[in-house]
């Protein structure tokens, strides 16, 4: 087992029990991160990952309004390129994935920014 890693008296074996430390916000900003990395890598669904972006109430409560805003309309536009299968010229997933890696990158410096 790896240094995370413990075993419980029930043998359940919990992977990650840093998260359970980690304030909501910082652990749904953690789940984002994990689902879109799954979604790049085929692992999940676009659907899949709508849903649990849609889910992480926690994380955009805690900071400023456009960031939500921001973010729903990135989630639209990805709900909506489920009609096209590959890169067009009018759409680029790619890119698309991008711009939800980068909201996520200014919303942990949000974060990491004392009040």
């Amino acid at each position: 087992m790896g240094r995370n890693s413990r075993v419980t008296d029930t043998g359940i074996i919990a992977t990650q029990p840093y998260l359970l430390a980690m304030p909501h916000p910082l652990n749904s900003l953690h789940n984002l991160r994990q689902a879109l990395a799954d979604l790049r890598s085929n692992v999940i669904t676009d659907r899949a990952f709508v849903q649990t972006a849609r889910e992480q109430t926690d994380l955009f409560a805690t900071l400023p309004p456009k960031f939500k805003t921001v973010w729903l309309n990135l989630l639209d536009r990805l709900e909506s390129s489920a009609l096209f299968t590959e890169e067009s010229c009018s759409f680029s997933q790619t890119d698309l994935l991008n711009s939800l890696a980068m909201v996520l990158d200014k919303a942990q410096a949000q974060l990491d920014t004392p009040t």
